[in-house]
């Protein structure tokens, strides 16, 4: 690759190669954190029943966590031998394992969606909701899991973007969605009066485009 927004160890300091690789990563995490805050920002400002909504997603964190680890245990399971295939010149090993890696993604989403659809009512009680919150917990779990394929794509195959050393690509993955949150946000919630469910929307909805951006990457000729 002679991509100049790649991170080539094997030209220049291995210190700047490093720093170069490693700052967008680290804005990317940052940027991250945007999702849970701003949904939570603007989901405090509805009417009447801000703090019941903010506690009913609250109590959907477990399972967002999970479906968040399984994401980066294929995707930071899969990137490094990526990674080492790719180093060793065996081109058509490093696409197989991208391809394994997405497969594992989409058909673990799958099954993940499924199993949550089933037990959500008692593992949302499990986690503390009440009659009260559960509405507001059912209401944005129910929507964000079926879309849960779209983040694991998302945050999984965004690992062999930055796994190339396309730092400022792997960036561009999660400016996308977080922009596209921001701007959705308040659109469902208040404009469209869907409440939670519309910031679980806007939130899937960004991912889903986060996922478009990682896998058109990855299939072009850059990559």
């Amino acid at each position: 690759m002679t991509n100049t927004q790649t991170s080539d160890f094997s030209q220049g300091s291995v210190s700047s190669n490093i720093l170069r690789l490693a700052l967008p990563m680290t804005v990317a995490q940052l940027i991250n954190v945007l999702y849970s805050v701003v949904d939570r920002m603007y989901i405090g400002h509805l009417p009447n029943a801000a703090a019941d909504a903010l506690t009913g997603i609250g109590l959907t964190f477990p399972i967002i966590s999970i479906v968040t680890a399984f994401a980066n245990l294929f995707g930071m399971g899969g990137s490094p031998l990526f990674s080492i295939e790719r180093g060793r010149g065996h081109l058509d090993k490093a696409r197989q394992i991208m391809g394994n890696t997405f497969s594992l993604l989409v058909g673990t989403g799958v099954v993940l969606t499924a199993v949550t659809l089933l037990i959500k009512k008692p593992l949302l009680y499990a986690f503390g909701a009440s009659d009260v919150t559960y509405p507001y917990a059912d209401g944005y779990i129910t929507i964000y899991i079926c879309g849960s394929v779209f983040v694991m794509i998302s945050l999984g195959m965004n690992q062999f973007i930055n796994a190339q050393g396309f730092g400022r690509k792997g960036m561009m993955t999660v400016l996308i969605g977080a922009v596209t949150n921001i701007v959705l946000d308040p659109i469902f919630i208040f404009v469209f009066g869907m409440g939670v469910q519309g910031a679980a929307l806007a939130t899937i909805l960004s991912q889903f485009l986060s996922a478009v951006w990682a896998v058109s990457f990855l299939r072009g000729k850059k990559a």
